[in-house]
């Protein structure tokens, strides 16, 4: 069976790059889950389908073409062969995300694709449901977060890097929003796994979490 790592955590948590880190020293591959969920955000936004509607979000999951390719060891995210890698960044994208994931139809048809790919090769995943639904069964669940301040600070220099000028504030208020819709939505809320080994990063740099996290891998699977 190949080696699949869970990592779930909140918004902000800094999964995605922290994965990417040590799916590189693990010498695996990087699935980023919420990449896939902003991809279909994206074309539900540009479809104009109605957001509250599971049935209008149903027919066009089905009829969605998300597919990930890994270029010089990054996750690229194509959509209908679009690289849309960027542009699913953005906060509208990302509320988005948050809002058509919350249906049932919409998460089966993502979990499908995502235990398939896992299937297929060692991967680490990461998202909000990876240890209690699409990964259930690993061994090695991790829940990574870190203090709400510290999340929407990490996210604020991360957007503003990027030229988006949005007030910490909002970041913060938006963030906290986000964490109520994942934590309370009816089908697979963020939750920690029973068996999943926190790790806080609150008062941790990027690389003391990589160790942090490659330690428990390597007690679990053994040294790659």
């Amino acid at each position: 069976m190949p080696m699949n790592i869970a990592i779930d955590g909140p918004v902000g948590a800094g999964k995605s790059s922290i994965a990417d880190q040590v799916a590189a020293r693990l010498n695996i591959l990087h699935l980023d889950t919420g990449a896939m969920y902003r991809a279909f955000g994206l074309y539900a936004l540009r479809s104009g389908v109605d957001m509250n509607s599971e049935e209008a979000l149903s027919g066009l999951v089905e009829r969605v073409d998300v597919q990930v390719e890994y270029r010089d060891g990054a996750q690229r995210t194509l959509l209908f062969g679009e690289d849309v890698s960027e542009m699913i960044r953005t906060g509208e994208v990302s509320a988005a995300a948050s809002a058509v994931s919350k249906w049932p139809a919409v998460r089966r048809h993502m979990v499908r694709a995502q235990q398939e790919m896992a299937l297929k090769a060692d991967m680490l995943i990461d998202g909000r449901d990876i240890g209690t639904v699409v990964l259930k069964d690993s061994p090695c669940k991790i829940f990574l977060t870190a203090a709400t301040e510290e999340r929407a600070r990490r996210r604020y220099l991360q957007q503003t890097a990027k030229g988006d000028m949005t007030p910490y504030e909002q970041v913060l208020r938006e963030l906290n929003a986000r964490d109520e819709q994942d934590m309370n939505r009816k089908t697979d809320p963020l939750r920690q796994a029973e068996d999943a080994v926190l790790v806080d990063s609150t008062n941790m740099t990027q690389d003391e979490t990589v160790d942090a996290i490659v330690a428990i891998v390597e007690e679990i699977y053994g040294k790659q």
